[in-house]
């Protein structure tokens, strides 16, 4: 597990999830969304993660960063019942919880965004959005309500550049083929939502639009889990953050304890000399 030394009255202390108790949330919310305890992965002699601690609180943007490598895509996908783990527990809303598939992460209220999207160019926007759960009108598909809802969820996410939800999906940016992705997410009453890299290959305008969508989601107490490897875009939008080292979780906490330079350190060293608190690997 982690170790730490006493913090100055003049530093900023890192600390982990299991070492604070809670996400750094207020003692009348100390519950978080979800928790993971003593969570490992094995791939025959590769041991992929070990004994992750990480809450995930409501409401809040948590970055999780890492070199490649350090085992975020894994947590990510046991997150998501891609890949169950080794050992460890998984905690909803403070129950334990099993997730096998993919499709019981989504009866939780799990959403994942993955680079790729998971878009259907030849499309338009309604259509991916509804893509597998379209409502029907005696029998027949019931484009206005369809339409409607769409015009709707994409308004309350603020997204304000789509010419037109007729249009296919082929034929936006980036960063609007984001908006699409998390709009379908929202719609599907997800509580918390996973983004991997979001913003990479992506300009300057359409990545402000993507972390200001990111800003909105946690506005509207949705808890966001980002892996990401731009500093500048995890400082401006998290909450909190979580490092990844070979496998470990080496530190997590207020995005308020961390700086760039310390970032760096974690994610190249597995602990830092920056902050107040040293954290090492987990061995």
């Amino acid at each position: 597990m982690e170790s730490t030394s006493e913090a100055s009255s003049t530093q900023h202390s890192v600390t982990t999830d299991a070492e604070a108790g809670v996400s750094g949330v207020s003692p009348s919310n100390a519950t978080p969304l979800l928790s993971l305890r003593g969570v490992s992965k094995q791939f025959g002699a590769v041991q992929a993660l070990r004994s992750v601690d990480l809450d995930i609180p409501n409401g809040q943007v948590t970055a999780l960063i890492g070199d490649n490598g350090a085992g975020k895509s894994t947590l990510i996908k046991t997150i998501s019942g891609i890949w169950a783990p080794s050992e460890g527990h998984l905690f909803w809303k403070g129950e334990e919880v099993h997730v096998h598939s993919p499709r019981d992460a989504a009866r939780l209220g799990i959403a994942t965004v993955y680079q790729d999207l998971a878009l259907c160019d030849n499309l338009d926007i309604v259509q991916n959005l509804y893509l597998g759960r379209e409502e029907t009108d005696r029998g027949l598909l019931n484009e206005i309500k369809m339409e409607l809802t769409t015009i709707q969820t994409l308004k309350d996410l603020s997204v304000s550049t789509v010419r037109s939800v007729r249009q296919l999906v082929g034929s936006l940016s980036g960063g609007q083929r984001q908006a699409v992705a998390v709009a379908r997410a929202v719609m599907r009453d997800s509580q918390l939502v996973i983004m991997d890299e979001p913003t990479a290959a992506l300009g300057v305008s359409q990545t402000a639009q993507v972390l200001g969508l990111i800003r909105t989601l946690a506005a509207r107490g949705i808890a966001v889990l980002v892996i990401s490897h731009n500093l500048i875009d995890v400082f401006s939008v998290a909450d909190r953050v979580a490092v990844m080292y070979l496998g470990n979780l080496v530190s997590s906490g207020p995005a308020a304890n961390y700086d760039t330079a310390s970032a760096v350190e974690l994610i190249t060293t597995g602990e830092t000399s920056r902050t107040a608190t040293s954290v090492t690997s987990t061995q």
